[in-house]
């Protein structure tokens, strides 16, 4: 196993495009909210916001005649 330090993960951070930033922030702050037990709070407010920024967009799947006739009869 490497012997992983600080300057070399971020040698390799400064190698990264940095489109490729947003994720390995996102992995990094799962990780610490995982080790601070915050975990299980951030996953059900993660899950709320897709479920919100999904909305608009089934919407548009949801909002139409056929699927309207599909549940007049429930």
């Amino acid at each position: 196993m490497v012997n992983v330090t600080i300057d070399k993960i971020d040698e390799r951070l400064r190698q990264l495009p940095p489109e490729k930033l947003s994720v390995v922030f996102d992995f990094v702050s799962y990780l610490a909210e995982r080790e601070s037990g915050q975990f299980a709070e951030a996953l059900a407010t993660d899950a709320f916001h897709a479920m919100m920024a999904s909305e608009s967009t089934l919407a548009k799947d949801w909002d139409r005649p056929e699927e309207d006739a599909a549940w007049d009869d429930l």
